[in-house]
């Protein structure tokens, strides 16, 4: 009879660790594993968040190009800048406001010497779910395959 009951008294100790951790106010077992599962869902969303950040600060330290994305009342500041002339790296960067639905209200353009893109886009449609971090990664993300269609040739 001993073995039974520590069975039940270590299972109450993991779901009482279990609620804890969670920081769940859940009383019954199959709440408490419910919310768990929520809670750790909700981990690895922000894992997944971290890791495309940290991939996105890693792929631009090693490029050429700095961007920044300022959030505004109506859409998003964009800069991009690089000591360099960058053909077709415009092109790109518009294909990749196109691909997020924003439309360029403003922009200020060099491509001279050196590539200097200062833009004011908007949503169409005003999307809720663009924010300042997917704009710089779309962006990012046109820089990079820019860069890598330029060393191939």
């Amino acid at each position: 009879m001993g073995s039974k009951e520590e069975r039940k008294a270590a299972l109450h100790q993991k779901l009482k660790e279990l609620r804890s951790v969670s920081q769940s106010k859940a009383v019954h077992k199959t709440s408490i594993v419910v919310e768990a599962a929520k809670y750790i869902e909700e981990l690895k969303k922000k894992v997944e968040k971290l890791h495309e950040d940290i991939t996105s600060s890693s792929q631009a330290s090693s490029l050429p190009v700095k961007a920044t994305v300022e959030t505004l009342d109506k859409g998003f500041r964009i800069s991009v800048f690089s000591e360099e002339n960058c053909p077709g790296l415009l092109v790109a960067i518009l294909e990749a406001f196109e691909e997020l639905g924003l439309d360029v209200r403003d922009a200020n353009v060099s491509c001279s010497d050196k590539f200097h893109l200062q833009a004011i886009g908007e949503n169409e449609g005003n999307v809720d779910d663009i924010d300042a971090q997917v704009v710089k990664r779309a962006v990012l993300k046109a820089i990079k395959n820019w860069s890598d269609n330029n060393e191939e040739e």
